[in-house]
């Protein structure tokens, strides 16, 4: 990684780790000696948002962890980044029960020189690009997302209709739709975070149905995301890339960080 890299990876520990904002009003963020973390409802993401734990006191930290949202009855996620302390961090959490999802990097791009070099994007043919604001909208993003990742939205939808009703001017929700033979089939969907005063905005989802990829939709995507996060005055874009948008980014001109693994805590399979 670059020394440029590296400053960027430093900015976003900062501002978006370690002095992080609640996603909602709903949303409390503590900060610990040891970790950041969010907590709250089911409409709210739980989990641990920086650490930087010494090796001699990280098993009593995770299991303090632990505890808090076994008060609070809910699952929780802790996403281990690639530079994180102790080098072991990931195997700790196994061992304390904890499942790690599928690695994913974390790739930074400055929006000025996205936005250039996207300029003559725009829709595929046949492709609508609409903002999400109503539970109908919301409906079909969750029916994309399943279809698109082949897991249960019901909990994402939820945050998301909480996010759109608590934190209109903070989230944003695209859905693309196709328009063929009179019929309309929403084929891809996409989120954005903007956390003022941090200079990053943050593009989570990108989800596309099997039969539409390939036709430049994600691309399309991100440059509305882009052009709307440019607009209002953010220097930087952030996204935990999968291995399939991975390549398609880095085209774009985005930067990779680091990796990133989330490993999810479930209360429920442990009563």
């Amino acid at each position: 990684m670059s020394t440029d890299h590296e400053t960027l990876l430093a900015l976003l520990d900062s501002r978006m780790r370690r002095g992080a904002g609640g996603e909602t009003p709903a949303a409390r963020i503590e900060h610990t000696p040891a970790v950041v973390r969010q907590s709250g409802p089911d409409s709210v993401w739980n989990g641990i948002i920086w650490s930087d734990l010494d090796a001699a006191v990280a098993d009593e930290v995770i299991a303090e962890q632990v505890r808090h949202y076994a008060g609070l009855g809910q699952d929780f996620e802790w996403t281990v980044y690639g530079h994180d302390r102790p080098a072991d961090l990931g195997d700790r959490l196994t061992a304390a029960g904890f499942t790690p999802d599928e690695p994913e990097t974390l790739m930074v791009a400055d929006i000025a020189d996205l936005t250039r070099r996207m300029a003559g994007t725009g829709e595929p043919a046949g492709i609508e690009l609409r903002e999400v604001t109503d539970e109908a909208g919301v409906a079909q993003v969750v029916a994309v997302h399943e279809e698109a990742f082949g897991t249960d939205g019901t909990r994402l939808g939820r945050r998301i209709l909480a996010q759109l009703e608590e934190s209109p001017d903070t989230f944003k929700v695209h859905l693309a739709v196709a328009h063929h033979e009179g019929r309309e089939t929403p084929v891809s969907s996409a989120r954005m975070e903007l956390h003022p005063g941090t200079g990053f905005a943050g593009l989570w989802g990108g989800g596309t149905l099997t039969a539409w990829r390939g036709r430049g939709v994600y691309r399309a995507l991100v440059a509305h995301r882009a052009r709307i996060a440019a607009g209002l005055g953010y220097q930087y874009l952030r996204v935990d890339a999968s291995d399939q948008s991975r390549p398609i980014l880095e085209r774009l001109g985005f930067a990779v960080l680091t990796t990133m693994t989330p490993y999810q805590y479930e209360q429920r399979s442990r009563s």
